[in-house]
């Protein structure tokens, strides 16, 4: 027999509880100063020559809220579309098949980024 306190602790149909909400809003807080800043930097830069821009990129701060900008957009965006694909793709088969390239095409988004990042960063 199941008493209703261990049906809660289920955690849900997703197994996840309440973690992937907070992650969520969390991460979401999380960008709104960074895409300020990286507007704000966006906005400076256009027209620039390009070794203004690796100047500008040189900088270990700049550098440093660039990444944090890519990392906390692109875990974001990974759990917003983890939603999307949890509530609207009934088939388990579709569903694992999305998820699955959901998690690779954030990892590959991810590093791209960031190498593009810390390339422009460490430029002579």
């Amino acid at each position: 027999m199941r008493t209703p306190l261990s049906k809660v602790r289920g955690l849900g149909s997703a197994k996840d509880g309440t973690g992937h909400f907070w992650h969520q809003r969390l991460t979401s807080i999380a960008n709104i100063p960074l895409i300020i800043f990286f507007a704000w930097q966006v906005a400076s830069l256009s027209g620039q020559s390009y070794d203004v821009v690796v100047e500008r990129m040189s900088s270990p701060w700049v550098a440093s809220f660039m990444l944090l900008m890519v990392l906390s957009g692109v875990y974001h965006m990974k759990l917003g579309m983890q939603a999307i694909i949890e509530d609207y793709v009934h088939d388990e088969t579709g569903k694992m098949l999305l998820l699955v390239c959901n998690i690779f095409f954030s990892i590959a988004v991810a590093a791209i980024c960031t190498i593009s990042v810390l390339k422009l960063c460490f430029v002579s």
